[in-house]
């Protein structure tokens, strides 16, 4: 019994990590249609981001967050500027050709400004564990995890409580009728879009005090985004955060009875058995569109 708690704790811990990059993917698609490769790169900016201000300036890494999500929305809205908003309305191989270039930029030039070396975050707290009820639980992936939910429960309660949300509401349901509604809809596309980049930079910056720091860190996520992203149902924020949480427990199950080898392969198994009994995932609805509040 108490193994099977301690791999429920770890494998929610991890599944909350998962969930913030996960709402902001899910955002995108459901507002601008775009499936975004380039995700999980911003995630590896603000993990480098953390580690550079933790390591220049000393700064406690989740404070540095807070320095570091701010501009990886700013960087959100030079590429939506440049890239995402040129490609509104062409062709989808355009959509992913665009997204997929700038994954493939971001990597090399990360390489080329910080080379391929592995860098790590430790604080004084790294080893510190807690043991409530006679479980471990890390105190830094706990933190991470506070800070993860938070900040998705913020997003939707934005999305469901605002008139800002509602705007987005509407221009993910029909960007037509919300333009002659007076809604500003490139507006809305690069606020959707930044914040979503935002939200994975603030990702990036809460894991790197746990997991190691390098360019290519971003391609070991996003595989496993896509897949919480499909599971929970296209543009469903909380559908993301359920299939997150999911995943996690199931990658934190598998991981301990048949090793890390096996932890992916359950998962993608679990995914497809899912997507052949409902094809539109947990939250999403056959042959409708899917705004980002439901």
């Amino acid at each position: 019994m108490q193994l099977a708690l301690q791999i429920l704790v770890n494998g929610l811990l991890l599944g909350g990590l998962y969930a913030l990059l996960a709402v902001g993917l899910t955002l995108i698609f459901g507002v601008l249609r775009v499936v975004n490769f380039a995700h999980a790169e911003f995630m590896m900016l603000g993990m480098f981001g953390v580690y550079w201000v933790w390591h220049l300036t000393g700064l406690d890494p989740y404070l540095a967050v807070l320095v570091v999500t701010p501009l990886v929305l700013l960087f959100g809205i030079v590429c939506d500027r440049l890239i995402i908003q040129r490609t509104i309305g062409a062709p989808e191989v355009t959509v992913v050709f665009a997204t997929l270039g700038l994954s493939i930029f971001l990597q090399n030039a990360a390489l080329t400004l910080w080379t391929a070396d592995i860098r790590s975050v430790t604080t004084a707290y790294s080893g510190m564990v807690l043991t409530p009820f006679g479980l471990r639980v890390s105190v830094p992936m706990l933190i991470s995890f506070t800070v993860a939910m938070l900040a998705a429960a913020g997003l939707w309660l934005v999305l469901t409580r605002t008139l800002y949300g509602k705007a987005i509401q509407a221009v993910a349901q029909n960007r037509e009728a919300a333009a002659l509604m007076g809604i500003d809809v490139r507006r809305i596309y690069l606020w959707t879009f930044s914040v979503a980049v935002a939200a994975a930079g603030a990702m990036g910056g809460l894991i790197a005090p746990l997991f190691t720091v390098y360019p290519r860190v971003g391609i070991s996520y996003i595989v496993t985004v896509f897949v919480i992203v499909v599971l929970g149902g296209l543009g469903s924020v909380p559908g993301a955060v359920l299939a997150a949480l999911l995943i996690g427990l199931i990658e934190a199950a598998a991981g301990f009875l048949f090793g890390a080898a096996w932890a992916e392969l359950s998962y993608f198994l679990i995914f497809l058995a899912v997507l052949i009994a409902r094809p539109q995932g947990f939250f999403g609805r056959r042959g409708a569109e899917v705004f980002a509040g439901r």
